[in-house]
C-alpha cells in the first residue's frame, strides 16, 4: 500500500486524491495521510510576514518532506508553487503531471474603491501598478474559506488562481479572468508537484514532460531572482514564451518581460533585474 503525503485542504486533498487516482488506474494502491504544516498552523499573519518571521523554508512543504524522509510516506503531492526551489537532500521532484490553467481570476467585481483580497505579494504589487484605485487587503485562509469571507461581505473581490477553483468544481464562481500582462502568475501555478525519495522510479509515469520542462524553466527563473512569497514576482512558460514581472511591494516600479528563444531566460533576468 502506498501512503500519499498530503495538508489537509479540500484543494490538496483534491490534488492528493487525483494522484491516488491514477495510481489506481495503474493497479497501485494507495491510501492518503494528512500531514499538517506550518502554513497551515498559523492563519491569522500574512504570508510574506510568517516568511519574514520565520526560516523555515516550505512553510507548505517541509513537514511532509520530513515524512517522506523518515519513510511515514512513500510519495508527497504538493500544488509546485509551494516549492522551494532547493529540496532537502535525499528528495526529488518524480513527477510534473499535466498542469491546469495558470491563470489567477477575480471572484467578484473590481469596480473602483473595491476591497480586494489577496494574500500575495506578487499580486498585490502588480494590482497596485494596474488599478491603483483598488483597496487591496490581505487574505489568509484555504479556497473555501476566502469565498467564505468574501460571501460574508468582508470584501468586494478576491483574487485566487483559477487552478484552484477549476479543481474543486467551483468554475462558476470566476468573474473574469486577469491577463497575464496584468498580473503573472506565480512560478509553478497551476502544477502539482509529486515528490519522492530520491532513487524511487515507481512513480515516473505520472510526469508530463512539456509541463516539467516549462516549470523547471520557471523555477530556473525564481532561483536565479533568489526569490520567495517575499518578493513580488511572477514567471510563466507556455508555447515557448517565457512571461516574468518583478515589482516593488507599492507598485511603484514593474519590469516585465515577454521572450521566447534559447536565451529567454538570460535576457528575461537581464530585462527584470
Amino acid at each position: 500500500m502506498i501512503r500519499i503525503g498530503s495538508r489537509g485542504s479540500k484543494l490538496a486533498l483534491w490534488q492528493a486524491e487525483h494522484i491516488r487516482s491514477a495510481l489506481a488506474a495503474r493497479g497501485i494502491e494507495a491510501e492518503i495521510e494528512i500531514v499538517h504544516t506550518t502554513g497551515d498552523k498559523i492563519t491569522d499573519v500574512s504570508l510574506s510576514k510568517l516568511g519574514a518571521q520565520t526560516s523555515t523554508k516550505g512553510l507548505f512543504t517541509k513537514e511532509i518532506e520530513e515524512a517522506l524522509l523518515a519513510g511515514a510516506i512513500d510519495l508527497a503531492v504538493h500544488s509546485m508553487k509551494d516549492m522551494p526551489t532547493e529540496l532537502p537532500e535525499g528528495l526529488a521532484i518524480a513527477a510534473v503531471p499535466v498542469r491546469e490553467d495558470a491563470r489567477d481570476v477575480v471572484v467578484g467585481r473590481l469596480f473602483s474603491g473595491a476591497r480586494v483580497g489577496t494574500s500575495a505579494l506578487r499580486r498585490q504589487a502588480q494590482l497596485r501598478a494596474a488599478r491603483p484605485d483598488l483597496d487591496l487587503l490581505d487574505i489568509r485562509g484555504n479556497v473555501d474559506t476566502r469565498l467564505r469571507k468574501l460571501d460574508d461581505g468582508l470584501y468586494d473581490a478576491i483574487v485566487l488562481a483559477a487552478a484552484g477553483l477549476k479543481r474543486l468544481g467551483w468554475s462558476d464562481r470566476i468573474g473574469e479572468y486577469v491577463a497575464m500582462e496584468t498580473v503573472c502568475p506565480a512560478v509553478g501555478q497551476g502544477a502539482l508537484a509529486v515528490e519522492t525519495r530520491e532513487g524511487d522510479t515507481r512513480f515516473d509515469f505520472l510526469d508530463d514532460a512539456a509541463t516539467r520542462a516549462n516549470v523547471e524553466l520557471e523555477r530556473a527563473f525564481l532561483r536565479a531572482m533568489g526569490g520567495g512569497c517575499q518578493v513580488p514576482m511572477g514567471c510563466h512558460v507556455a508555447n515557448g514564451v517565457l512571461t516574468c514581472a518583478v515589482a516593488e511591494i507599492d507598485g511603484s516600479r514593474l519590469r516585465r518581460f515577454v521572450g521566447s528563444g534559447g536565451d529567454a531566460l538570460h535576457r528575461a533576468l537581464e530585462a527584470v533585474r
